[in-house]
């Protein structure tokens, strides 16, 4: 009985000491031994190189696609009776105002000018003859009046008859290049009034038509200076020459012309041009094209390092994009813009940012 109880005693106590020895000495773990470690064994911040922005004032060009058109295109079309007795163009040749174009047939037009000549000169001599009458007091005055209503008679229809003989000249409206001609010498056995004879086409100066949105109208005036670059890589500058006051009602895009000299003829209508319009300056900062990057909501922006060296998302919009860099407006002067490495933090995020020389593509 009695060493039962020394055992029992026995085994209390070393239970007890067992216990009492993870207090008094306790085992080192890895958690134990990372919890303990210095301050200055932690990870080093991720170190960026930033850029410091400068905000100025930055030319913007609105760049349009559209087309050439022509001052000025009509077809020209007959005024009078008869066939075609003369073609006095082909297509492509140059016209000058006033030029013939075509000759249609007699119709009889030559003989009532004649007719209305041989009238006139009656009448002339009608009434020369009569006023002396009229003046010696043989006829009565009444009669001096009819007579010079029958000679002012006899010169409108001497006038009408020149003008029905100058109806059978078809004649240039304004200079131009015949780009068309649909008829041909002996066409039309039946009144060719109205018929078209020629097409017409002004391109000094031509036209270059785009469609400008309305939430850019504001920044396009007349006469503003404007740089075109055709399909074909000619370029040309001009000037804006009318800007349209209504709509279209299927697009919402306003009609702009820009007036281009051309006067050797070198810029055809309806060629597909590239315009150009400037706009008003705004501040922007040019950065790298590379520099630029999406945040999680999708937004185009970039990232910086702030004045604690956290990283912080700025959103932008794009204000001109050239070829290796982008000028864009958000970003504050003097911000430290992430250039190397903005994909390899997140927002809040502390880094080590190092000034880099501005890269290439983003050097003047």
């Amino acid at each position: 009985m009695k060493a039962a109880r020394v055992a029992a005693v026995g085994v209390v106590v070393a239970a007890v000491g067992w216990i009492a020895s993870g207090h008094l000495f306790p085992h080192e773990t890895a958690e134990s031994r990372a919890a303990v470690q210095p301050e200055a064994q932690q990870p080093k911040p991720f170190r960026v190189s930033v850029i410091e922005a400068q905000v100025e004032p930055r030319k913007r060009n609105l760049v349009l696609s559209g087309r050439t058109e022509a001052d000025k295109k009509m077809m020209v079309t007959a005024r009078g009776d008869g066939t075609i007795s003369e073609l006095k163009v082909r297509r492509g040749q140059f016209v000058k105002q006033g030029d013939v174009i075509a000759v249609l047939s007699d119709e009889a037009r030559e003989s009532r000018v004649l007719q209305a000549r041989a009238m006139l000169m009656q009448r002339k001599t009608e009434l020369a003859a009569r006023m002396k009458l009229v003046e010696q007091g043989t006829l009565p005055k009444l009669e001096a009046v009819n007579l010079e209503t029958q000679y002012k008679a006899a010169e409108a229809a001497l006038a009408a008859a020149e003008a029905e003989r100058e109806r059978g000249f078809v004649r240039a409206p304004w200079s131009g290049v015949v780009n068309d001609v649909p008829v041909e010498i002996g066409q039309a056995a039946f009144s060719m009034q109205g018929k078209e004879i020629a097409q017409i086409v002004s391109l000094d100066p031509i036209l270059a038509v785009v469609e400008v949105a309305e939430r850019n109208l504001n920044g396009v005036h007349v006469d503003d200076a404007a740089d075109i670059r055709l399909v074909t890589g000619t370029k040309a500058t001009g000037k804006v020459r009318f800007i349209s006051k209504s709509a279209s009602a299927s697009t919402r895009t306003y009609r702009v012309d820009v007036e281009i000299p051309n006067a050797d003829g070198a810029i055809p209508d309806g060629i597909t041009a590239e315009v150009a319009l400037p706009l008003a300056a705004v501040p922007a900062t040019r950065v790298p094209r590379s520099a630029l990057t999406f945040s999680s909501a999708g937004e185009l922006g970039v990232r910086i390092a702030d004045s604690t060296n956290k990283v912080a998302f700025v959103a932008v919009s794009v204000v001109d994009d050239q070829q290796e860099f982008m000028w864009v407006r958000g970003i504050a002067d003097a911000a430290r813009i992430i250039v190397q490495g903005q994909d390899f933090v997140r927002e809040g995020q502390v880094v080590e940012p190092v000034v880099s020389d501005a890269p290439k593509t983003a050097a003047r």
